[in-house]
């Protein structure tokens, strides 16, 4: 969802599964947690994202969850979505000829309500009755003079051949060339301005863009007044001298102490360092910690024990 600029950037994804969140989510909300979960917690461990395989990644995401759950803490879940969409992208690519591309923003509704359907299932399942479970599916407000607009660099789907990309250039997408590898989709990726959840309003409209989940991850536990932010991924913790013999991982960190390790160029753009940025913003905004790690680790996460622990001081 796009607006002027001139409405207020008031806060911040893709899908949100609720577990137990009262509504308002003011500022009296105690101990409630907002736990985002990877790519890597929908698929396969070899990345498989077949129905079986989405439902079996899930059904164990929602045993951890179930455990940080056990605590007595409120939690709210949210994730990405890109093998899910990347699979509505092949089909796209396949029908082209036959019936007209479904857009990035209708490939992202319908997968937060299939993840969203899943995983209230397998919650429902582990919690047993315990607590009650929904799924909500959210839209993102982004800005719609934000520059990425302009000059789409954000790669999503398979690589084709000229012949197969120019039906998809002819629908209205962006491709660029990448050499023996073949042609790309590039999109826009604009920064999360605000999640809405309330009733459409006239002046917004849907805009193909990809929404990072990390940096929306922050916002949503902004606006629910989370006063934990977990960012689960396939790694215990985030890592200075990441893929080199002298790595080593980070454990309880000052938020100004990541910034300055961020600056210097130790967090890898698409990869850890939008999850360094999300923890950093949340922390800034008066949040009382953001912890990166595996998602086998988010309980202790939740608790200080595990993962990389982002503090103010």
């Amino acid at each position: 969802m796009s607006r002027p600029r001139s409405w207020p950037p008031v806060p911040p994804p893709g899908g949100a599964s609720v577990q137990d969140l009262p509504a308002g989510g003011g500022p009296g909300a105690a101990g409630r947690v907002l736990i985002a979960l990877g790519g890597n917690a929908m698929t396969a461990p070899d990345g498989r994202a077949g129905p079986q395989d989405q439902i079996a990644a899930l059904g164990r995401a929602a045993r951890r969850i179930a455990e940080v759950v056990a605590t007595g803490v409120e939690v709210l879940a949210t994730h990405g979505n890109g093998p899910q969409v990347g699979n509505i992208l092949v089909k796209n690519e396949l029908a082209a000829t036959v019936v007209p591309p479904v857009p990035l923003d209708w490939c992202g509704a319908q997968t937060q309500g299939t993840i969203g359907f899943v995983l209230c299932n397998a919650l429902e399942r582990t919690l047993a009755g315990r607590r009650p479970v929904a799924a909500l599916v959210t839209r993102t407000l982004v800005d719609a003079a934000d520059p990425g607009f302009q000059a789409p660099t954000k790669p999503i789907g398979r690589y084709l051949p000229a012949d197969e990309a120019k039906v998809m250039i002819e629908h209205g997408q962006v491709w660029r060339d990448r050499g023996a590898r073949g042609w790309r989709r590039v999109v826009a990726s604009p920064e999360p301005v605000e999640v809405l959840d309330a009733p459409a309003v006239g002046t917004l409209r849907g805009v193909e863009a990809v929404i990072d989940k990390d940096l929306a991850a922050a916002l949503l536990a902004r606006t629910v007044g989370a006063r934990r932010l977990v960012l689960a991924t396939d790694v215990e913790a985030a890592q200075l001298g990441w893929g080199t013999a002298h790595a080593r991982p980070l454990g309880v960190v000052r938020v100004d102490e990541l910034r300055r390790h961020a600056a210097a160029g130790e967090f890898a753009s698409g990869d850890m360092g939008p999850k360094v940025e999300a923890a950093c913003r949340f922390v800034e905004a008066g949040g009382e910690c953001a912890v990166i790690t595996s998602l086998d680790r988010i309980a202790d996460g939740v608790a200080g024990r595990a993962g990389t622990v982002v503090r103010e001081r």
